[in-house]
């Protein structure tokens, strides 16, 4: 591959790699025919030897101390194992308050457990559950609407349907409004209708005209209510919250953060639901930090600080909370370490090519990942451009053997066929 000055490196990639979707009954679907991704890179002037070396030109970036706290950090295992046991012990209660009743009011109920579930951070438990629930409501959605005429239930069946992938009809909510078609003015005082109108509101689609009023609506009415002080001081602040960041926009790790002390307000709170979500939010933040542990550990071992010129982000803690927005349920601790050090490779391929690297070496580096082994230049260059293509390469090493006992190597097989078929061009636009 050849190259001028100037030039721009492209990788093109037609999938994301260790593609990682939320179901919620939705069925996968590829889009054949797509445009390309192209992910731009950069490389400096094409100077040669010490000449290169003295005028390159970077900013030095700072090694990251959190890199260093969270692999000091000592987790309590014994603390974890206890947390589990009470969660184990617990467990059952609460799936017995979930799936215990029979006909149309109890589905309601249990619809509207779905609702508290996620709110307080616990659906991953009772994900059966949740399935079942929705799948036997869902042939009852008319009989369960027909005389329903309170706001927060309706806005709330609507909610729970809708966001784990069944179609329910926004129509639902016209019988809230008044004869001049507008939402009726009594509503305004209902908070917790309000709220769950407004989240709801977010769930819709581009033709859900209803849902664009109903967020207006609730939008103006919730800030007043929240500033007007005739609600109790803890729904307001919740009020504020939503207001800032909907639930469906939120990162679902930080739902439990504001609405577990919200719910613990609640004059109607329920003490066993209140216990089982904190003991489960303790132990997922146990969980996080060990994960943190491995990956910083990781990390430290590669000694990139001292291999390297300090071009680099030092930002694995960053990359790993990155992934925490994607995957936050315990049982997919694997999965998140294994991401974060994918994310990891992405920063380094991408801070060598467009902060440091010159263009030869970029051109060798992307000749490299074409072929998935040092090319016949790749001798020549310096040490720090072998580290980076010997640390991307042993990574995906080491995700393939990790991978193939569990038959899922085959995610690592596609990701590296991107790298390799799509080859890396050069644009000279």
């Amino acid at each position: 591959m050849e190259a001028k000055f100037g030039s721009q490196i492209s990788l093109h990639f037609r999938t994301n790699s260790f593609p990682l979707r939320k179901l919620y009954g939705f069925p996968l679907t590829t889009f054949s025919g797509t445009s390309l991704n192209h992910l731009r890179l950069k490389a400096t002037n094409t100077l040669k030897g010490d000449d290169q070396e003295s005028i390159r030109k970077f900013k030095k970036l700072p090694t990251s101390e959190w890199t260093h706290y969270f692999h000091s950090f000592v987790v309590d295992v014994s603390e974890m194992d206890a947390l589990r046991n009470e969660i184990d012990a617990l467990k059952p209660k609460v799936k017995n308050t979930i799936m215990s009743s029979q006909g149309i009011d109890s589905t309601k109920k249990r619809i509207l457990m779905i609702y508290m579930l996620v709110s307080l951070g616990l659906a991953h438990h009772f994900e059966e559950e949740i399935y079942e629930t929705l799948r036997d409501g869902f042939g009852k959605i008319e009989e369960m609407m027909e005389d329903e005429d309170d706001l927060c239930t309706v806005s709330i069946i609507f909610w729970a349907f809708r966001r784990y992938g069944h179609y329910i009809s926004s129509d639902v909510f016209r019988r809230f409004k008044g004869s001049n078609g507008n939402f009726k003015e009594s509503l305004t005082g209902y908070a917790k209708g309000m709220l769950s109108l407004y989240e709801a509101a977010h769930l819709g689609t581009t033709k859900d005209y209803i849902l664009q009023e109903a967020l207006s609506f609730t939008s103006s009415h919730l800030e007043s209510l929240a500033a007007c002080g005739t609600c109790p001081p803890h729904l307001s602040v919740h009020i504020q919250n939503v207001l800032s960041v909907p639930q469906h926009w939120n990162m679902e790790i930080l739902v439990p953060v504001e609405y577990i002390p919200f719910y613990e307000q609640e004059k109607d709170h329920d003490e066993i639901l209140l216990k089982f979500a904190k003991l489960s939010f303790k132990l997922l933040q146990l969980q996080y930090i060990q994960d943190l542990k491995i990956v910083t550990k990781w990390y430290k071992e590669l000694e990139f600080a001292s291999k390297l010129p300090p071009y680099f982000r030092d930002n694995i803690v960053v990359n790993y909370f990155y992934v925490l927005a994607v995957i936050y349920t315990p049982q997919h601790s694997y999965e998140r370490i294994m991401l974060t050090q994918y994310f990891t490779c992405l920063a380094i391929l991408d801070d060598t090519f467009d902060r440091y690297a010159s263009l030869p070496e970029a051109i060798s580096l992307a000749n490299s990942l074409e072929r998935w082994a040092p090319n016949d230049a790749m001798d020549k260059q310096p040490d720090y451009l072998k580290i980076v293509l010997n640390f991307i390469l042993k990574t995906f090493e080491v995700f393939q053997k990790e991978l193939e006992p569990e038959g899922r190597s085959y995610t690592v097989k596609a990701t590296i066929e991107e790298v390799t078929n799509q080859t890396l061009l050069c644009n000279y636009d």
